[in-house]
């Protein structure tokens, strides 16, 4: 392990990335984001690397589609405001199967609504943000620490399933510090770009899969090949027409995620062994719902508490089995009411899912938790 040292989220996501080999980052200053190109500003060009600040957040989001297609592992940064102008382009990466990280570091909105205020409300926007059918994998860290690794975990999730992957982080976590001690290189692993395993010669297609339903497409510039499109396509890269293809293509897009959601799937699990209430929270919220549950413990009540770090592909199973364990799940979020319908979704009828929901710009305190799970629990002891 590396010295113990004081360091910020948006600086632990910055070092992430470049830990797994993110050479380029492309976007727009925006709080509370702007940390992290700060930080990949400076790092990036003595490693080799390339930062460039564009005129907005659409142009951000094409500029790093255009480097990873030439193989380079990328990232982008943004908040709530920049993640919507960002969205044609994340569809764009989905259907072409560009490997892009995206870093949304969530504030109070809609439109620029408060810049420096804690918030959760780009959970559905993360999930269905673009038009279309496709799946999303996105990771909300709780810790400085594990946003170090997740911002590892997700370069490497988008490059081994060629896609876009969000990093769905708040401005409690963005701008926390905390003593960290962050692994050595030779600790981390990291997953290369994936390359053609046939020659042209041997009938090489750029979107034919690989029995993990990936494909492999060549980078610009090595001697391949490709065409590019975010129109439905065949194993050609080609646009096609086709029922079929359509069919077989958005199949495969859901399926490339699915066969693999049990790994992708991370959650911790805190006093659920005689729980008989619990609380289901994520990103910085979760540090605030665990002192609130042992709080309550203090006071006799059996509730325990699930901490999802990944918010999609939806922790279904977890869910499913916690509902069936429990009398009753809260759900506290920083916005009107968001991930709490998924849950209940999850849980489908096998106890009641209450939602504690907090949209003024102020953080949850413990004591509004443990309120909210006396009124759950009836007081019961």
């Amino acid at each position: 392990m590396t010295e113990m040292k004081l360091m910020q989220g948006n600086e632990a996501c910055a070092a992430g990335a470049i830990a797994a080999g993110v050479r380029f980052f492309g976007g727009y200053p925006i709080t509370p984001s702007t940390e992290i190109a700060e930080t990949m500003a400076k790092k990036l060009p003595a490693l080799g690397g390339c930062f460039i600040q564009m005129e907005d957040e659409i142009s951000g989001m094409g500029v790093v589609l255009g480097a990873s297609l030439a193989g380079r592992k990328v990232l982008t940064a943004t908040s709530g405001p920049g993640f919507s102008l960002k969205q044609e382009l994340i569809g764009y990466a989905a259907c072409a199967e560009i490997p892009v990280v995206i870093v949304d570091v969530q504030r109070v909105g809609p439109s620029t609504g408060q810049p420096t205020s804690p918030s959760q409300g780009d959970v559905m926007q993360v999930r269905w943000g673009t038009h279309g059918d496709h799946p999303m994998i996105a990771l909300s860290p709780w810790t400085v620490r594990e946003t170090f690794d997740a911002a590892v975990m997700a370069v490497n999730y988008a490059e081994r399933f060629r896609t876009p992957v969000i990093l769905l982080m708040d401005e409690i976590v963005g701008h926390l510090r905390e003593n960290v001690q962050l692994p050595n290189a030779s600790d981390i692993t990291v997953y290369p770009r994936r390359r053609p395993t046939k020659s042209r010669a041997a009938g090489y297609q750029p979107y034919e899969p690989e029995q993990d339903m990936v494909p492999n497409p060549a980078d610009f510039g090595t001697g391949y090949r490709i065409h590019v499109t975010g129109l439905i396509h065949d194993y050609t890269g080609f646009p096609s027409g086709s029922p079929v293809v359509t069919e077989k293509f958005i199949d495969r897009l859901h399926r490339k995620i699915a066969i693999a959601q049990d790994e992708i799937t991370h959650y911790d699990e805190f006093f659920m062994e005689d729980a008989e209430y619990a609380v289901v929270s994520y990103g910085g919220v979760a540090r605030t719902a665990y002192e609130a549950v042992r709080k309550a413990r203090a006071k006799g009540l059996k509730v325990g508490m699930i901490r999802l770090m990944t918010i999609w592909p939806f922790a279904n199973k977890i869910i499913e089995q916690t509902a069936e364990k429990v009398r009753a799940i809260l759900v506290p979020e920083l916005n009107y009411g968001q991930l709490k319908y998924e849950v209940e979704r999850a849980a489908a009828g096998r106890c009641p899912v209450s939602l504690l929901a907090k949209y003024n710009t102020l953080l949850f305190t413990p004591d509004e938790i443990v309120d909210g799970i006396e009124n759950l629990t009836g007081g019961r002891i």
